[in-house]
């Protein structure tokens, strides 16, 4: 009998799954068609603005709510006061003259920059865990969110009750969810196309695998690209910011470095005025270049504000990866490029009308090295895997094929 012990434990230990490792966590994210911008479900009721540059998770307080007990002088109340967004009036990190140990922190809207002081509080992060196929299992996550009055929810999506800030810094999402979940300090993040109802994209903190449904056994963390990422500057956001090493069209280098920034909150990339005005000249020389050497001849229309180049639709050639128009290329740190075709350039605003994409940096004077000189927005963002590694300091990014989308992920739960 003694001898049949190991076996039977070796069957019952090929039963069990293969792994204890902690899985990655879990949820879906949707566009706004009204405000463009990103939420994902925080908690039952609750939907959270996806924010890649905020430092701190925040929401409406809840009547009746228990502030976190944290002492002004506290590691957690410094992180919640790392940075306040320029104009917010601080008044202080706490309220020690009460000696009630109450950590104050300043949340604010990132797109309209109005701040708010709020308590710190105890939360959840209801989500599931995942094995970047499906969902496998509800997770209860204890986090630390700030609490907010709901005047600081003003041009942010209807519905949403605060902001989930996907920032490096420690009192962001992904790092709460590391550190309570025991995974990676990162996350995957994969914005979906358009709009309409039943689009939805994903997010994944603690990192891969990630597979869609239209590719299945295909792992496209595999297929990442990576650009280091690089230390805000002093007074900066604690934002994800790369360096930016030159800009091409087509094949034609036009003027334009210094910082790039990821960033959700703003619908499409824009560009420092320097760096602005040379792109869109090259852009519409290389697409009138392209109907001289017997291409399309796209038609100018009258342009849609924020945009400057908008084309008639009937004179682009419409092909598989969007219009074909001269193609735009970020080349990033370490020689990495990221390439954006019709489908991340161009966008439709009305029958019949087309517009290119970038739109010029406002607030911000030409060759201002303070400011990044291009901000990619969520619409070049979308349907593109991208990975925020903060514990081994880089970015990778592999877009999608265009026969496939982030929406394609299957959220259909599996148990084990």
């Amino acid at each position: 009998m003694a001898r049949l012990l190991p076996l039977v434990f070796l069957a019952v230990s090929l039963a069990w799954p293969a792994s204890s490792k902690p899985l990655p966590v879990l949820v879906p994210v949707t566009k706004d068609p009204a405000t463009l911008l990103y939420t994902i479900p925080f908690h039952h009721g609750a939907d959270l603005v996806v924010d890649t540059a905020g430092p701190l998770v925040w929401s409406t307080c809840q009547r009746g709510h228990l502030p976190a007990e944290f002492p002004c002088n506290s590691p957690t109340c410094r992180l919640a006061n790392a940075f306040h967004v320029p104009g917010c009036r601080a008044r202080g990190c706490g309220r020690d003259r009460r000696k009630d140990r109450t950590c104050t922190a300043y949340p604010y809207n990132p797109v309209t920059g109005a701040c708010a002081a709020g308590d710190l509080v105890h939360t959840r992060f209801v989500a599931n865990t995942t094995d970047g196929v499906h969902p496998v299992s509800q997770v209860s996550v204890r986090a630390l969110a700030a609490c907010a009055p709901s005047r600081l929810l003003k041009s942010l999506p209807r519905g949403a009750s605060g902001v989930a800030g996907l920032a490096g810094s420690g009192l962001a999402l992904p790092a709460q969810v590391a550190s309570a979940q025991n995974v990676p300090n990162k996350f995957l993040l994969c914005l979906p196309r358009g709009g309409s109802s039943g689009s939805t994209g994903v997010a994944i903190f603690g990192g891969g695998p990630f597979e869609v449904s239209a590719q299945p056994g295909r792992n496209f963390t595999q297929e990442l690209v990576y650009t280091p990422l690089v230390a805000a500057k002093k007074g900066m956001p604690p934002a994800h910011y790369v360096s930016l090493e030159s800009i091409a069209v087509e094949n034609a280098r036009v003027p334009g470095a210094g910082a790039a920034v990821v960033c959700t909150k703003v619908p499409f990339t824009l560009l420092r005025p320097d760096v602005y005005r040379p792109f869109v000249d090259a852009f519409a020389r290389a697409l009138a270049a392209q109907g001289a050497q017997g291409g399309p001849v796209a038609r100018p229309v009258k342009p849609v504000p924020p945009f400057e180049l908008c084309y008639d639709t009937q004179s682009l050639a419409n092909t598989r990866i969007g219009y074909l128009v001269p193609g735009v290329t970020l080349t990033l740190g370490g020689g990495t490029n990221w390439t954006m075709n019709g489908l991340s350039s161009m966008v439709d605003l009305r029958p019949g009308t087309a517009c290119l994409a970038f739109a010029r940096m406002e607030g911000v004077k030409a060759g201002d090295r303070s400011a990044p000189a291009v901000l990619v927005g969520g619409f070049q963002m979308e349907n593109t895997v991208l990975e925020f590694d903060m514990a081994r300091k880089r970015l990778g990014f592999v877009r999608l094929p265009f026969f496939t989308q982030c929406g394609h992920f299957n959220f259909t739960k599996i148990g084990y």
